[in-house]
């Protein structure tokens, strides 16, 4: 299994957390309704816009703590 393979896995088994909910809704929120374009473009190599939406992610305390609680849950 490539490092990928095993990237997506995880994001995929975080996301189904309830923190991992509630960052997804903020980036479909802060995205404005093109989360999946943005993440399409992203996986096609253009990665201007995920870059802008993880910008505006970071700067929100409260994802900011959400990401702290799943770095705990990271690995597990």
């Amino acid at each position: 299994m490539s490092d990928f393979d095993r990237a997506l896995q995880e994001a995929l088994r975080l996301s189904g957390t309830p923190e991992g909910k509630q960052l997804v809704s903020m980036l479909q929120q802060l995205g404005g309704g093109d989360l999946q374009q943005t993440l399409d473009r992203a996986s096609a190599g253009d990665l201007h816009q995920a870059q802008q939406l993880i910008s505006s992610l970071m700067r929100n305390p409260q994802a900011r703590q959400l990401l702290q609680q799943l770095g705990g849950s990271y690995g597990k």
